[in-house]
């Protein structure tokens, strides 16, 4: 069963207090939480480092991040021979030629996304690894879930990768002009249909998801508003891949004539449509919504949205100064927010790999973050991935175990980070409490922590006895199992 249910978690708000800046002491735990929630959990030296700053001087760090981070702008393979081989294929049939060799053109094509789309996974996630810009990386990832496109429909991998670079490169910049970007971004408009529509038949796809997932949800807008919308939005397309491919806006496509969109009239384009829905305060609540339910906690308050709302209208919708407030406020550092969201799979395993040190993404790791329910470059449909409660089902739980158990029996993990297999404890208590340290910042109960501990002294095994030199290595990669298969290692 797959829940999919967003839980607010217990307790009240104070509406007055909430964004206001947390005044209190950072420490271990909370800087752990504000480094997984505004990053992916980063290595003990991270949370170290944070610890010892001012809540606000840590935020600072991560907002305002290095321009240049010095990884890869691409991957090692962005499917050079993929245009070629979708060339081929549209020719084929086009001329309706041999079925079999139609077949095995598709089949070369499918072997080429298969292949770059894993080639470009491993890329982004060894950035998220590897980056001094966590914030820009999690940002990144929260536009893909939000704006969202997938490999279908002809969509090429450079178009993808060209998507995937707008929204790093606005990565804490203004909603309303990415929204504007989206509607001349060549992979959404493949994605959304908007490359086929024309004036004559105007497909209203685009129009349609443009205001309900992305902007300004169901109820803020009418079946005609999308009719009059898909009309703007005629003439935005994509070049053929003989012409280069890119976009275009093909003036024969488009209808010139007067539209009414959410109440105002004219010669209407697609950004012009972004700037009416813009201006409706359904849309700074929507986004607000959005923001906190990725960052904060799920089913935020109706106050607490409409106060996120009030910043993205006064900063005319920069995310910089509202993401900026709401990581140093005290709501984001309340007991009610800590560990209130479950993990995605995509925090969970680049997470592992800060933790442990592991700067390099295996085929085990792609494989897993697919089990647990998210590829990235491919999600379920325009809506994203549902998130909050619906990461949690008995193959998704099964999926993160074996992956956690994968990752500390890997030998690269004994080469990479001295902090798991180092200088053995004085025994196993004083091994349980660094492992419930380090992995969970203590956020173990007391029976967790005795249960590790008797592990860790081989009790109920015939296995050599008390935690020693010679079952060190093994004894702790185990109980390092054990400790991320807790429920506080599953939530953020």
């Amino acid at each position: 069963m797959i829940a999919t249910t967003q839980y607010r978690p217990a307790g009240t708000l104070s509406a007055s207090t909430a964004l206001a800046p947390y005044q209190g002491q950072m420490n271990a735990r909370l800087a752990a939480h504000l480094l997984r929630r505004a990053g992916f959990g980063g290595s003990p030296a991270d949370v170290a480092r944070v610890a010892a700053m001012s809540p606000g001087a840590a935020v600072d760090s991560l907002v305002h991040y290095p321009k240049d981070t010095g990884l890869s702008g691409r991957p090692d393979d962005l499917g050079d021979d993929y245009d070629g081989l979708q060339q081929k294929v549209t020719e084929l049939q086009r001329m309706g030629s041999d079925p079999a060799e139609l077949k095995d053109a598709r089949a070369a094509l499918g072997r080429s996304r298969r292949k770059t789309t894993a080639s470009m996974q491993r890329w982004w996630l060894e950035r998220m690894v590897r980056t001094p810009a966590p914030l820009q990386e999690k940002m990144t990832l929260f536009w893909h879930g939000h704006f969202t496109s997938s490999m279908v429909k002809g969509i090429t991998p450079r178009e993808m990768m060209n998507q995937n670079w707008l929204y790093r490169s606005n990565a804490l910049g203004n909603v309303r002009e990415i929204a504007a970007a989206i509607t001349e971004d060549p992979a959404m408009l493949k994605f959304l249909d908007n490359a086929r529509s024309f004036k004559e038949h105007p497909n209203e796809n685009f129009a349609r998801e443009l205001m309900e997932l992305f902007t300004l949800g169901i109820g803020n807008y009418t079946e005609q508003d999308v009719r009059e919308a898909a009309r703007a939005l005629t003439g935005n397309t994509v070049r053929g891949a003989a012409q280069g491919g890119g976009y275009t806006f093909a003036l024969r496509r488009h209808d010139f004539g007067t539209k009414t969109v959410l109440g105002t009239s004219g010669q209407l384009d697609g950004k012009d449509v972004v700037e009416i829905i813009f201006r409706q305060p359904a849309a700074s609540r929507f986004i607000a919504a959005k923001l906190l339910n990725f960052f904060v906690y799920n089913d935020p308050e109706p106050e607490l949205i409409e106060g996120v709302a009030a910043l993205l209208r006064k900063y005319d919708f920069q995310t910089s100064p509202v993401m900026s407030q709401l990581l140093r406020s005290n709501v984001f550092f309340s007991d009610r927010a800590y560990r209130a969201l479950v993990k995605s799979p995509v925090e969970f395993v680049v997470g592992a790999h800060q933790l442990y040190g592991l700067s390099e993404v295996t085929d085990e790791s792609l494989a897993a973050l697919g089990r647990m329910g998210q590829a990235l470059f491919d999600p379920p449909s325009v809506k994203g991935w549902d998130g909050g409660a619906a990461w949690l089902n008995s193959q998704t739980v099964l999926a993160r175990e074996n992956f956690a158990d994968y990752l500390v029996t890997a030998q690269t993990t004994a080469q990479a980070d001295s902090w798991l297999v180092g200088s053995v404890p004085a025994g196993a208590d004083a091994a349980s409490t660094t492992l419930v340290g380090t992995i969970l910042l203590g956020d173990a109960s007391p029976a967790s922590k005795a249960h590790l501990s008797s592990y860790l002294n081989g009790e109920g095994t015939s296995a050599l006895g008390v935690l020693s030199v010679e079952n060190y290595q093994e004894r702790m990669r185990g109980a390092a199992y054990l400790t991320m298969a807790m429920p506080a290692y599953q939530l953020s």
